[in-house]
């Protein structure tokens, strides 16, 4: 079974077109049967994943071609899940880069491309949706060819085929005046410019664990990559662990990949990517080695988290009506099942034993790990994110963001006036000519928790914006909190239109009539910077008085509905939000109204 194998990534920015590619690949392959029902967008798997059209779990699959074997690994594009990125790219020997043919290179292709480059892995150039009526191909691969420079690569690197495609038609071309036909001139630059996966099947065993899966029946399934030797079904081997130690155990299934499929096999062929099945307690980076001589490959380093969110179990009074799983227990081990899989995340016990602090890339990425705890059926709360800071030589350090944010012209004033008091310093500007101006900042990550809603308003919904962690700066000092109180619920109840309307100047509103609340909830925002207590359930009183006027039909204003990350970036630290599989509240800490302190008080306080 000596077929030559290569292992590419593919980076491409959110929505540039990555996932359809990988279907049209893997049909022109053949890897599907003629009558099979396949999904679109098949590599993003999870529920979420299809939603949001964005890829959160780094996955792979496998197509032959021409006697060989290519091995897609496909990497997020969103910095927040950087774990899954860095790991992807110690599997692969080469990565392919996909663009827009109108929006170019944007941040977040700018990161996973960065440490590619470091990895010092070939590109492969892919400009993608040249169909575009507003493409613009040869001016996004100038603006590529800035980036790599931007980004130190060397000449080898700066060598890149380039390819224009279609994904959603399947066709590629080398040169733009010459429509494709179909994917076959990509197949080729691969096998021509990613090398093949080298190593001695003989030497000593060297099998990386680079991802995790989970399987009911098998139990945890390690998907690695092999670097060294050959590994039989049935072999007794050692695992090295991360803190150094050896493990014996003996290997029962292996698999290895073809299509979306797992094909199970009787030994690793030199460089695949295969899966592992039946080995207790074994997590990424650790490595598969032989038990007689081990000779473990260096640890995996995943960069350090720098927001945390305490999350708490849910103790309001509507707590248990709809989810499934409530107490901390569950809760413990819902979150310990997720560090099987996910390395970029890590949980601390606080003095509570009812909550636990999650530590992560990024509010984005621990937004998701709350939806999907959600729709599995977990209640819980959630508390305002907080920014990770670190002491490097006695000086406090907080983690600073590089962001990019792209608006129309007439907004670009705005965009840095709100930036000034986030302590957001400007590093580029730069005006397309199409009535569109890109602005990068350097900003503290504090400054960016809650900004994304206020922008989208400022500048009517029209903005684009990215931010990627850019290392550590000395603590900024105070950065202004939301300058809006709330409007909280006095009493428990049903809320009435009569009620709501008296309400509606006061601020925005967050429910609807007819909805059950209770006090200490929010549900509105205050026009003023203080928390107005209301009664959102009084019913109109009867009298037998007629009003020469017949009442009015109340007319309310639609109430504003947060989604679950915007709900996080709204609370203020003495808020939470409460998620449950069916819905979402924002309440105060502190539920009884004469027990919470006022703000004046805490300013005086502190």
């Amino acid at each position: 079974m000596n077929q030559t194998i290569r292992n590419i990534a593919i980076i491409a920015h959110v929505d540039h077109g990555k996932t359809t590619l990988v279907d049209a690949l893997l049909r022109q392959a053949g890897t599907f049967r003629a009558n099979e029902q396949v999904a679109e967008r098949v590599m993003d798997s999870n529920e979420l994943e299809r939603e949001r059209g964005i890829t959160i779990l780094a996955k792979n699959t496998a197509i032959n071609f021409g006697g060989g074997k290519i091995n897609i690994v496909d990497t997020p594009g969103h910095a927040d899940f950087g774990g899954e990125v860095e790991r992807a790219l110690e599997m692969v020997d080469g990565v392919m880069l996909l663009v827009d043919a109108a929006e170019g290179p944007l941040p977040q292709t700018r990161y996973v491309l960065a440490k590619a480059l470091e990895a010092k892995l070939p590109p492969i150039v892919v400009i993608n949706k040249i169909d575009r009526p507003d493409a613009r191909p040869q001016e996004v691969l100038n603006e590529v060819y800035d980036l790599f420079i931007d980004l130190d690569a060397d000449e080898h690197q700066l060598e890149f085929p380039v390819l224009y495609t279609v994904a959603k038609t399947g066709t590629a071309t080398t040169d733009l005046a010459k429509p494709g036909v179909d994917l076959q001139p990509l197949f080729e630059s691969i096998v021509k410019t990613i090398p093949e996966a080298s190593g001695d099947p003989d030497g000593a065993l060297q099998i990386l664990v680079t991802n995790l899966d989970y399987s009911d029946y098998f139990g945890r399934i390690a998907i690695c990559r092999v670097f060294q030797g050959t590994l039989h079904a049935g072999d007794e081997v050692a695992i090295s662990k991360r803190d150094g130690s050896l493990q014996k155990t003996r290997i029962t299934k292996l698999f290895t990949f073809s299509g979306l499929k797992r094909i199970e096999t009787a030994e690793t062929t030199m460089g695949d990517i295969v899966a592992v099945a039946g080995v207790e307690g074994i997590t990424i980076g650790e490595t598969i080695t032989s038990a007689e001589n081990p000779a473990p490959l260096p640890l995996i380093v995943i960069d350090e988290p720098t927001i945390a969110i305490q999350f708490s179990v849910n103790n309001g009074p509507f707590a248990g009506r709809e989810g499934q799983y409530v107490t901390s227990r569950n809760l413990r081990e819902r979150l310990d099942k997720e560090l099987l899989t996910n390395v970029s995340i890590r949980v601390e016990e606080t003095g509570s034993p009812d909550t636990f602090k999650v530590l992560g890339r990024g509010e984005l990425q621990l937004a998701i790990l709350i939806e999907m705890m959600r729709r599995e059926g977990y209640e819980l709360m959630a508390g305002r994110p907080e920014i990770v800071t670190r002491v490097v030589d006695g000086v406090r350090m907080e983690p600073v963001e590089h962001l990019t944010v792209d608006v129309p012209e007439e907004y670009t004033g705005v965009v840095i006036e709100k930036l000034g008091p986030r302590k957001g310093e400007m590093t580029k500007m730069h005006n397309h000519g199409s009535g569109r101006v890109r602005m990068e900042f350097r900003v503290p990550s504090r400054g960016i928790i809650g900004l994304r809603s206020e922008m989208l308003t400022e500048t009517r919904g029209t903005i684009v914006m990215n931010s990627l962690f850019d290392g550590y700066i000395p603590y900024q000092g105070e950065i202004p909190q939301r300058p809006t109180g709330a409007l909280v619920a006095d009493r428990q109840g049903l809320t009435t239109t009569y009620s709501l309307n008296g309400l509606q100047e006061r601020g925005i509103l967050f429910v609807g009539a007819g909805v059950d609340v209770y006090e200490g909830m929010i549900v509105g925002e205050h026009s003023r910077d203080n928390d107005l207590d209301v009664n959102v359930v009084r019913e109109k009183k009867m009298t037998n008085m007629r009003a020469s006027t017949a009442d009015e039909a109340i007319r309310l204003v639609p109430y504003r509905t947060l989604n679950l990350e915007q709900a996080i970036e709204f609370i203020a630290d003495d808020e939470l939000v409460e998620v449950t599989p069916k819905t979402l509240r924002l309440r105060k800490k502190i539920l009884q109204a004469n027990r919470r302190p006022k703000r004046w008080e805490k300013a005086l306080v502190g």
